[in-house]
């Protein structure tokens, strides 16, 4: 201190605010009577050393990058009051949930709870007690996102995917960015995570699993501070080994009337409707898709029979496939079914009507007509890959045809199903031959041919119609059912069902089952 400073007597100096010494050195000490308290000389300006602080003043960042969920933070930066004692250290607190930090420096960090907004205030303090608060700050603090709560975790029943749930938390404050499932094989290894599709997803099909295996999960959530805790494990759930089965199913032929009226014509009957995955499948529809069917699990396949005389085919099925059995005529209009039955015509009443066939199955049967009175033409069947065609009243009694089948190389060459039968034909000068359309459809009777021909057994053909006094009605073809899947895996034929499995070739195996009904199964 300076040596004018220091009093022979009476202590250190003192005066008012304006007395203050006018070169002073550090260390000197001087009394201010107007403030009422100690002073000292810092080298630069008078420190009040004997006062509490004077207030601060503050401002307040949110940090939020990598802050934990439910710990939100905030960077206060302190500036010290210039009219009060040194402050020895700061204190500060928020009005809200009453979270405090102290620092002896110029920043401190203060850690709140949940994301939100805070208003912050600080004080200093020294020995000689406590400033006023500082100026209120309200500031929003954010964080990363909470952990997604877990749901389920379910296997397909007909793909090698299972599908996990979850429940969003509180997303940190800021918009989420992604969520992560990661997948631990038995519970332990993590394997490739994948992100859901959208940041307000609450589900995900996980593929790319291996078949056969278990596996838990666990969720992350991720904003622009950062990722989540995981959420708890899911349940553990098995992926399905799924088998690849393409189809061909086709039902038994309609059957034709088996009680000729005089002078009549009668429509053949429609063909079984035909649904196939390969080549081409019936009614000119679009090819049908393949099924994913689970390993061990028994599946069942109906063969349908062909209809006999008056009858409508029987349906086959396989699995949740059906194809409907073709149409019948029972000498008036033709039967709907999978293929329609062509309609008939007498002399004295009619022509009647047509059968429609089933969409995606196989076409309508063909209309019926007659010539003067000297003559009645029936209708062919429909096929599973034409209409049956209508005859035109003309002198040389033209014929209805059976629509045409459809072709396929599901067994490994090109074979066709579905053929509709042959109309009858009235007239003692017709030389025309009604015939069945390809694919087993029976011919109908006329003049050269007493009587029809029945659907060819396991083409779903439709049968022939009869003509009057010239022979009965006839059988529809039965149906057939044929399977093929990849050469690694072998089926199991239950009981009830007559069929068999080929040995692997192109590198597939096919079952072919000829009648009967029952289970089927692969491993």
């Amino acid at each position: 201190m300076g040596l004018q400073q220091i009093p022979s007597k009476g202590g250190i100096p003192s005066g008012n605010t304006a007395a203050r010494p006018g070169s002073p050195v550090i260390g000197d000490t001087y009394y201010d009577g107007t403030l009422g308290f100690l002073l000292i000389y810092d080298g630069t300006s008078w420190i009040p050393c004997s006062a509490p602080s004077s207030s601060p003043t503050i401002s307040v960042a949110d940090i939020g990058t990598n802050v934990a969920y439910g710990a939100a933070q905030g960077l206060v930066t302190i500036t010290p009051g210039t009219s009060g004692g040194k402050a020895e250290g700061y204190t500060v607190s928020s009005s809200t949930g009453g979270y405090t930090a102290t620092t002896t420096g110029t920043t401190a960090t203060i850690t709140a709870g949940n994301n939100g907004s805070y208003t912050f205030s600080a004080t200093a303090y020294n020995g000689f007690g406590t400033s006023p608060a500082s100026n209120s700050v309200t500031q929003t603090l954010t964080t990363v996102p909470q952990a997604p709560t877990i749901g389920t975790a379910t296997a397909s029943t007909s793909t090698e995917e299972i599908t996990v749930t979850w429940t969003l938390g509180n997303n940190g404050g800021k918009n989420l960015s992604s969520i992560t499932i990661t997948p631990y094989l038995n519970g332990t290894t993590a394997g490739t995570t994948q992100n859901a599709a959208t940041t307000s997803s609450t589900s995900h099909v996980f593929t790319g699993l291996t078949a056969g295996s278990s596996y838990t999960f666990k969720i992350s959530a991720t904003n622009a501070n950062g990722t989540s805790a995981q959420s708890s494990a899911s349940n553990s759930a098995t992926v399905p080994t799924i088998i690849t089965v393409d189809y061909l199913v086709v039902a038994g032929g309609g059957g034709s009337t088996g009680s000729p009226t005089t002078n009549a014509g009668h429509g053949g009957g429609g063909a079984g409707g035909l649904r196939c995955t390969v080549t081409a499948t019936g009614g000119g529809g679009t090819l049908e898709t393949a099924l994913g069917l689970l390993a061990s699990t028994n599946y069942t396949v109906t063969v349908g029979a062909g209809g006999s005389s008056n009858s409508a085919g029987s349906d086959s099925t396989f699995s949740n496939i059906t194809s409907n059995g073709g149409g019948r005529n029972l000498g008036g209009a033709g039967g709907n079914g999978g293929s329609g039955a062509g309609g008939s015509s007498t002399l004295n009443s009619g022509p009647y009507t047509k059968g429609n066939g089933t969409a995606n199955q196989g076409y309508d049967g063909g209309g019926a007509n007659a010539n003067n009175a000297s003559g009645a033409m029936a209708g062919g069947g429909g096929g599973a890959g034409n209409a049956g065609t209508t005859p035109v009243a003309q002198d040389n009694f033209s014929a209805g045809f059976g629509g045409n089948g459809v072709a396929t190389n599901i067994n490994g060459s090109s074979v066709t199903y579905a053929g509709g039968g042959g109309g009858g034909i009235f007239s003692n000068n017709s030389n025309v031959i009604p015939t069945g359309g390809t694919g087993g459809g029976g011919e109908g009777g006329h003049t050269n041919q007493s009587n029809p021909t029945s659907g060819s057994i396991n083409t779903g053909g439709g049968a022939g119609g009869p003509m009057s006094n010239r022979g009965t009605g006839q059988t529809g073809g039965s149906g057939i059912v044929i399977l093929r899947y990849v050469s690694n895996k072998t089926i199991t034929i239950g009981a009830g069902l007559t069929g068999s499995e080929s040995a692997a070739s192109g590198g597939y195996k096919r079952a072919t089952f000829n009648a009967g009904s029952g289970n089927v199964s692969w491993s």
